[in-house]
């Protein structure tokens, strides 16, 4: 199985040589004077594989770092793919892919420290995988068979959080708590696009900012809010809403992982030097379905998923790799074979995934016992001594 886009494969690309400053990336041009279709954003590497360099965000990587993260995007595609594949075979009940965002999480996963606190939503395939969450544990949920698979304090990353935008404001809150406890760590809480319309996301920035709270906002701009594009959702773009809550917000191009590292890593500094939050857009683009019950075909148009192909990337950096001999073909060759290894493990796991006990979901519910959950729990068990085998299929 590929582990690259083939159309952007087939893009044609420059050679990248020198790093070079260009006028948008240069900051010669506010926002409002971009070129018609082109926003303004950080960028570090153009979809054409040239380094770039930017006067307020830049980074300096060793060819073993860069092989590094293009390592993490690969994996996190392939694993993305399998899980994918899973569900359309009936092993999963549901999967939200990350396909083409894979820059936007590993760079700026990357840039966290060990005792930064990190608050997903459903889709941070990539982050999890920064944060040494084990990728079969994503699983388990879509799955059916657990409410998250992993200890949030182990890895310091947050359980998934389906209801839209709600993270947010329990990462505000545990960012303004580490403030009181005078801890020197910052927290990072992601949400889309379509979060960004949420009460509990708007909340999160008045409390952030009154409070001066450690906390970074990475808002992953996919286009889609399912079926709504973005021009429906927002008159302006998202990151400059942070001027409005007292805080700077800033665009990057999310399909660029070494920009998206600089920039978070830039903005987990300044909350850490105690300077408050920061809202960073990536400007990038859901090219699979919003989740695998979704179908794109009836909302968008093939030609604005084979523009943004051309932009993929996991591409882009191949693309400077080879240009600069930063690596050579063994090192492609073993990590296509490293990828298939992935994918045969996680299906090999989920598929022996044991099936939980269905009264298990009645024990936790309070820590007391409760009378309510009490009858739920006999009408429950009633129900399924119904069944001729005596458990319900």
């Amino acid at each position: 199985m590929t582990v690259e886009s083939t159309a952007a494969r087939k893009t044609t690309r420059r050679s990248s040589g020198a790093k070079r400053t260009t006028g948008a990336s240069a900051g010669a041009k506010k926002a409002d004077q971009a070129p018609a279709g082109e926003p303004e954003l950080v960028q570090l590497l153009t979809p054409e594989g040239e380094r770039v360099q930017h006067p307020d965000y830049d980074i300096d990587l060793s060819a073993e770092e860069l092989r590094g993260l293009y390592r993490d995007m690969v994996l996190t595609r392939r694993f993305d793919a399998e899980a994918t594949a899973l569900q359309r075979q009936g092993e999963l009940g549901l999967w939200a892919s990350l396909l083409g965002q894979e820059a936007a999480q590993i760079g700026s996963g990357r840039a966290l420290r060990d005792d930064d606190y990190v608050f997903p939503t459903y889709r941070e395939h990539g982050v999890a995988w920064c944060r040494g969450v084990d990728p079969t544990n994503l699983l388990g949920m879509f799955r059916g068979v657990n409410n998250g698979g992993w200890d949030p304090n182990s890895n310091n990353f947050h359980l998934y959080t389906i209801v839209l935008g709600s993270q947010t404001l329990h990462a505000t809150g545990y960012a303004m708590g580490i403030a009181k406890d005078g801890a020197d760590s910052a927290v990072l809480a992601y949400f889309g696009d379509g979060a960004s319309s949420q009460g509990d996301v708007n909340e999160s920035f008045v409390f952030s900012a009154v409070y001066n709270a450690p906390v970074v906002f990475f808002c992953q701009n996919n286009q889609w809010a399912i079926s709504e594009p973005i021009e429906k959702q927002t008159r302006v773009p998202l990151y400059q809403r942070a001027r409005g809550f007292g805080f700077p917000g800033v665009r990057v191009d999310g399909n660029d992982v070494l920009a998206c590292l600089a920039v978070t890593r830039s903005a987990l500094e300044r909350a850490r030097r105690g300077e408050g939050p920061t809202l960073i857009e990536a400007f990038t683009y859901r090219m699979a379905a919003h989740t695998t019950s979704d179908d794109p075909t009836r909302y968008r148009r093939d030609a604005e998923r084979e523009a943004w192909e051309a932009k993929d990337p996991i591409q882009r950096l191949r693309t400077y790799l080879e240009s600069e001999g930063h690596a050579d073909a063994a090192f492609f060759e073993e990590l296509e074979a490293e990828s298939e290894n992935l994918g045969k493990h996680v299906r090999e796991v989920v598929r022996a995934m044991p099936v939980p006990d269905h009264m298990a979901m009645f024990d936790h519910t309070y820590a007391d016992g409760h009378a309510l959950v009490d009858e739920e729990r006999a009408q429950f068990a009633a129900y399924q001594a119904s069944f001729a085998n005596g458990e319900a299929e």
